[in-house]
C-alpha cells in the first residue's frame, strides 16, 4: 500500500467515526464497560496487591468480550457507509445478532487463561505469608510472579490483536455462522503490514486514553474526597461518563480502521 492509499483509508475511517447514530450506539456500551471497571476498582479499595492487580486485568478481559461484539456491529455499519448503501441499524443488528452473541465467546479462552494465572499467583502469595520460611520462598521464587504478570500483560496484547484483526473477519462473514477455524485462517500473515495498520488504528485511541487518564488521575489527586469508599466510587463513576463520551469517537475509528486493514490485507492473499 502506498502512503496516499494509507492516508485515504485513515481519513475515511476518521471521518466516518464522527457519526451521531454510531455515537449513540457505542457510548452506552462503553459506559457499561466503564461501570465494570469502576465496580472492580471499588471492590479493590484498600485490598491487597493481589486483589487489586487481578481485578484490573479481570475488568479488561470482561470488557473486551463486550467490545468484540460491539465491533462486529460497527464494522458491518461501516461497510454499508463505505459502499454508500442505506444504513438501517435495526436491520443490521437483526441480521448480525447470531454473530454478535457468538463473537463474545471468543474472549473466553483468554479470560479462563488469566483466571488460571490468578489462582497460581495466589498460591505464591500464600507461600510468601508462611511463618519462618515465607520470606525465603518469596526471595527464591520472585521470578514466578514476574512471569505470571508478564504473561497477563501479553494476554492483554493478544486480546487487543483479537479486537483489531479477528473482529473484521467475523463481521464480513456472509453465511451468518461463526466458524473459529475460518476466523483463525483469516489472521493477517503479513507481519510488518499488520503492525503498521495496528499502530495507526491504535494511535488515536492510545493518545485519547493517555490524555483522559492523566486528567482523571490529576483530578483524583487534587479534588477527590478520599475518606470513604462510596464517595470515591461515585466520583470515579461521574468522571467515567464524560471519559467514555470523549473516548467514543476513537473507539469507533479503531474498528473502522480495522475493517480497512482487513480489506487491504486480504487483497494481498
Amino acid at each position: 500500500m502506498h502512503l496516499d492509499e494509507l492516508e485515504k483509508s485513515f481519513n475515511r475511517a476518521l471521518v466516518l467515526a464522527f457519526s451521531k447514530k454510531k455515537f449513540l450506539l457505542t457510548f452506552p456500551i462503553l459506559v457499561l464497560c466503564g461501570v465494570l471497571v469502576v465496580f472492580c476498582r471499588a471492590i479493590a479499595f484498600n485490598a491487597s496487591g493481589w486483589i487489586v492487580m487481578s481485578l484490573i486485568f479481570l475488568s479488561i478481559f470482561l470488557s473486551s468480550g463486550i467490545l468484540l461484539s460491539l465491533g462486529v456491529l460497527l464494522i458491518r455499519i461501516y461497510y454499508h457507509e463505505v459502499k454508500n448503501l442505506r444504513v438501517h441499524y435495526k436491520t443490521i443488528l437483526k441480521r448480525s445478532w447470531e454473530l454478535i452473541i457468538g463473537s463474545s465467546y471468543l474472549s473466553m479462552p483468554i479470560l479462563l487463561s488469566y483466571l488460571f494465572l490468578w489462582v497460581i499467583f495466589g498460591l505464591f502469595m500464600f507461600f510468601k505469608e508462611l511463618p519462618y520460611v515465607g520470606q525465603a520462598i518469596a526471595v527464591v521464587l520472585a521470578f514466578a510472579p514476574f512471569l505470571i504478570i508478564l504473561i497477563s500483560i501479553l494476554l492483554c496484547i493478544v486480546n487487543l490483536a483479537l479486537l483489531f484483526f479477528v473482529t473484521p473477519s467475523i463481521a464480513f462473514k456472509s453465511d451468518g455462522k461463526l466458524n473459529i477455524s475460518h476466523i483463525l485462517s483469516k489472521i493477517p500473515k503479513n507481519i510488518l503490514s499488520s503492525i503498521i495498520f495496528l499502530f495507526f488504528g491504535l494511535f488515536p485511541l492510545v493518545v485519547t486514553v493517555a490524555i483522559l487518564t492523566l486528567a482523571a488521575v490529576l483530578t483524583g489527586m487534587s479534588y477527590f474526597i478520599a475518606n470513604h469508599n462510596l464517595s470515591i466510587t461515585l466520583q470515579w463513576f461521574f468522571i467515567m461518563v464524560p471519559y467514555c463520551a470523549l473516548l467514543t469517537p476513537s473507539l469507533i475509528f479503531f474498528f473502522n480502521f480495522a475493517a480497512e486493514s482487513y480489506n487491504w490485507l486480504n487483497k494481498r492473499d
